[in-house]
Parts: structure tokens; C-alpha cells; sequence
């Protein structure tokens, strides 16, 4: 008596084709995926690009919050009934983008277990990097808080080979991430690029010896 097994559920397949409720888009650079205040109705998951997500406050100054990067999801708020769209996500290069209906998710999030680990893991690391990001707001300078993200752009730390080449990203963006002027990140580049932690020439490439910025604990005064 033969029995009839329902083949084992893949997510990486079911997140690279296109099905109910799920549709696939390119995106060109600096094209909107979605903009603060429009319906949350879907969650996003990004196969190839990267995605800037900011926030305007009323007086108009931005912020901006993460970059995302292949792999990962962004517009999850619509699974916690958030009825709006609290930021603006925005591709930073050419980007390949599956767009879930918030049924779909719920959906397989509720039949596919596979999926539920996946997406649960996803969200516990966001949190523990928005909990990082705080601390490194409230107790780092500013020449850290920049090595640090330099690093966490170019994939150190992370399960996937670093990246040591950063797409093209404005100083302006870098300084709107880590909660300090232009300038300041333009001084701190260039002493970067002096010591040999990064090189850069339209892009940013990013060398391990940028660590020592991080793990370096001495006080000292920025100049």
C-alpha cells in the first residue's frame, strides 16, 4: 500500500516564482517600492538589489533606517494589522523584487512550517539589529557608528561571504544613518581611507583592518 507524501516544501523556492498571491518586479535605482502613508497591504522580499528604507518626519528631515540587502524581507508591519506605510522604501541599485499579498504570507506562515522558521528567524535578526543599532546611537562616537555600518554594508559578521565592495551610497545617506553631518562623515572617509581601512573610488571597498575601528575601546576626542 503505497501512500502519497505532498513533496517537502522548499522556501527559497516558493520566494523565486510566481504564484497566487505573489508577483516578481524590477525595479530600476532609485525607484519607489512603496512610499510612507500608502496602503500596507503586502510584504516584500528582495531576490537580487538593495533597498533603502526612510522616514520623513513632519518637518520634512529624513532618516534614513536600514538597508536591505538579496535575501531579505522589508513591509512586514502589514502582518501586525499596521494599516499605513510608516516609510518609504526605495531600491539603491537595480533590483529583482517579489511582492507577497499580506494573505499569502499569513497563508503559508499558518501551513508551511519550513516558511514559519524562516520568516520567525528573519524577524528575530532585525530585532536584534535594531537593538544593536540603538546602543550603538546611545554609547559609540560617530567614527564608530560609521566603521560599523561601513562593516555591516559590506556583509561582515554575517552567515554570507563579505561583500567588500559597496554599491555606490552617497555620504549624505551615511550621515542620515548614523545621526551626523556630511562633514563629519566626509572627515572621517578620508582618515578611513589614509589608514588603509577603506578604499574608494565611486565605490567602497571595505577591508577587515576597518575592525579595529569598532573594537577599539579607548576613549579619545573626535576632532
Amino acid at each position: 500500500m503505497t501512500t502519497n507524501r505532498r513533496p517537502s516544501f522548499n522556501p527559497k523556492s516558493f520566494l523565486a516564482k510566481v504564484g497566487e498571491g505573489r508577483s516578481i518586479g524590477k525595479y530600476h535605482k532609485d525607484q519607489t517600492v512603496f512610499c510612507q502613508g500608502d496602503p500596507a497591504d503586502a510584504v516584500f522580499y528582495i531576490q537580487k538589489g538593495k533597498v533603502k528604507i526612510a522616514v520623513v518626519s513632519e518637518q520634512g528631515k529624513e532618516a534614513v533606517v536600514a538597508i536591505l540587502g538579496t535575501n531579505e524581507f522589508f513591509g512586514e508591519g502589514c502582518l501586525a494589522r499596521q494599516a499605513l506605510r510608516i516609510a518609504t522604501a526605495a531600491t539603491m541599485t537595480d533590483s529583482v523584487i517579489m511582492r507577497l499579498e499580506r494573505e499569502a504570507v499569513v497563508r503559508v506562515i499558518h501551513e508551511e512550517p519550513a516558511f514559519s522558521e524562516m520568516f520567525i528567524a528573519h524577524l528575530l535578526g532585525r530585532t536584534i539589529r535594531v537593538e544593536a543599532d540603538l546602543i550603538d546611537q546611545l554609547f559609540n562616537s560617530s567614527e564608530k557608528r560609521l566603521a560599523r555600518l561601513l562593516l555591516l554594508l559590506a556583509n561582515f559578521g554575517k552567515e554570507s561571504k563579505p561583500e567588500p565592495i559597496i554599491a555606490k551610497i552617497s555620504q549624505e545617506t551615511l550621515a542620515e544613518m548614523i545621526g551626523t553631518t556630511r562633514s563629519r562623515v566626509s572627515f572621517f572617509m578620508n582618515k578611513f581611507r589614509k589608514l588603509g581601512f577603506i578604499h574608494y573610488n565611486g565605490h567602497i571597498e571595505v577591508h577587515s583592518s576597518l575592525l579595529n575601528v569598532v573594537l577599539h575601546d579607548e576613549p579619545h576626542i573626535e576632532t
